[in-house]
């Protein structure tokens, strides 16, 4: 990705720790231990919500000292610094956004349990602003109230339902398959019994490729060694999208659009990019349901959400749209980040192996009882999430008035949890920086209350959730069992914040095949 003519930026706080070391007190107001909730905080009346932390009502003088300290791609530590100066909780102005920032579990906790039968998130501004303008169909990734409550029940039924992942097993085990020999062609071309070399590219293909045979019900080729070039435009697309968003989000992207600056054209020939495509797809598709079509195997979301009439067509097409929009970089990374720490934690990688290989013998070729005997496999995806989260925050605006750290925080309020923060934290994760998987197994629920949200929570939790993860376990199985994953240079890789958190250089792996046969013995 970072190929693509975007050069990296590094973001350090300057004279900083390199983590979020113990919590300090902030403004003199004591910390609260863990498991104490905030209805035994104090028993007098709580503090008005002018007296939460902050540095200051200013939003625009707040946003040009962030600008002028970190760069509009250091979000995630200006939260940490944040953390570090106010405490636990801080409310924070940039620009015309208006936030209460937490990161304890237990505050976490009470935000959630408060959130209501349609918990409403924040909205990037530039995606409502070209949907807007442009008149663009919606799905549940922007609707709100009853009409979000509609599709979202449509959408968990074909894609959220524990029973519907095994009509999704083959379509991406045999994608990750698939990956698996496009690297050991590489192997051969280069000749030398190793692969060495940046796979991001290769990543989003398949990222894409899969979440294209779900919904779809087919393969577009994009493991192969010649690609559509339209798929591979749809892929940029996507990347472009994200990464011009960023400038948008303190400033009001009607600014941007008044005075047809670079920023939005690029913003708008993205996102058209997106809908030409998915419109393309769906037509297409549609097509086939029209024509009676005779499917032998599952046939993929889009025939399923025409088939059962719960949506209109418009609906549906909004719904794919937002589903590939958000099916490619976010999985991708994700993965990236996977295969780098376990590439630097080579105990790691060797028992998550074990793990794998003893799974495969005793489920002797059952793939979905497979999935069943890899507990660690699948905690080291919420420990790479932990300290890779895809998204800085989880956002929800309250419902009602709220206390949280004595605070009265107001209905209507934004508040956002500080994921990225949390998962560097000590007080919330024992050594932090190190990648342990086994933190997710521990029997005592104290050590993960509130603490896994890769995906965030709830009814308003990502709902491609259950897609991403099986996904990711397949092809982490089938790259362990192949391949012994390294890095080339062992230098720490920092984040940079492109709305989802990003390497901010080029990760170079060296992939060496694995002898099956010495394995299986």
């Amino acid at each position: 990705m970072l190929a693509r003519g975007h050069p990296p930026r590094s973001v350090l706080i300057r004279g900083s720790q390199p983590l979020l070391g113990v919590l300090r007190e902030g403004s003199g107001q004591p910390r609260v231990p863990t498991g104490e909730g905030a209805s035994s905080m104090c028993t007098r009346s709580p503090r008005p919500f002018s007296e939460v932390p902050s540095p200051g009502d200013n939003g625009w003088l707040n946003l040009f000292h962030f600008w002028r300290e970190m760069g509009l791609n250091g979000l995630h530590y200006r939260n940490i610094q944040n953390f570090q100066k106010f405490g636990p909780i801080y409310r924070e102005k940039l620009g015309h956004l208006d936030s209460v920032f937490i990161i304890d579990p237990e505050d976490v906790a009470i935000l959630f349990k408060s959130e209501g039968p349609s918990p409403e998130r924040y909205l990037v501004p530039p995606w409502v602003a070209y949907h807007q303008h442009y008149k663009k169909p919606i799905g549940v990734l922007f609707k709100k109230s009853e009409d979000w409550k509609k599709d979202r029940l449509a959408l968990n039924q074909e894609l959220m339902a524990l029973d519907t992942m095994k009509n999704f097993l083959p379509l991406l085990n045999e994608v990750s398959q698939d990956f698996v020999s496009l690297l050991h062609r590489r192997i051969n071309q280069q000749g030398m019994k190793k692969y060495s070399g940046d796979i991001s590219d290769d990543l989003f293909r398949f990222a894409f490729e899969s979440i294209t045979n779900v919904i779809f019900g087919e393969r577009l080729g994009m493991l192969q060694e010649v690609v559509d070039p339209e798929a591979q435009r749809f892929i940029n697309a996507v990347y472009q999208m994200f990464h011009t968003s960023v400038p948008m989000l303190n400033l009001p992207p009607g600014l941007f659009r008044l005075f047809r600056t670079k920023t939005w054209k690029d913003h708008v020939a993205a996102w058209d990019m997106i809908f030409s495509k998915a419109e393309q797809y769906t037509q297409n598709f549609h097509w086939d349901l029209r024509h009676k079509r005779v499917f032998n195997n599952y046939p993929g979301i889009l025939y399923r959400l025409l088939g059962n009439n719960k949506l209109p067509f418009e609906d549906v097409k909004a719904n794919i749209t937002e589903l590939l929009a958000g099916g490619v970089d976010t999985t991708s990374m994700t993965l990236q980040w996977s295969l780098y720490e376990m590439g630097r934690s080579l105990r790691v990688q060797e028992a998550l192996r074990a793990e794998v290989l003893a799974a495969r013998r005793q489920a002797k070729g059952d793939m979905d009882m497979m999935l069943k005997l890899v507990p660690l496999l699948k905690a080291s995806i919420k420990e790479t999430l932990r300290l890779h989260p895809i998204s800085v925050t989880v956002q929800r605006y309250l419902v009602n008035d709220v206390v949280i750290r004595d605070y009265k925080i107001p209905a209507k309020t934004l508040v956002q949890v500080a994921t990225f923060a949390m998962g560097r934290d000590p007080t919330f994760f024992p050594n932090p920086e190190c990648f342990d998987p086994s933190r997710w197994l521990s029997k005592d629920k104290d050590h993960t209350y509130f603490r896994n949200l890769g995906f965030g929570w709830g009814a308003r939790q990502c709902v491609g959730r259950r897609i991403a993860e099986l996904e990711m376990t397949l092809f982490l199985i089938h790259m362990l069992e192949n391949f012994k994953i390294e890095i080339q240079y062992l230098t720490d890789v920092d984040t940079t914040f492109n709305l989802i958190l990003m390497p901010n250089k080029p990760i170079f792996f060296t992939f060496r095949p694995l002898n099956k046969d010495v394995l299986q013995a």
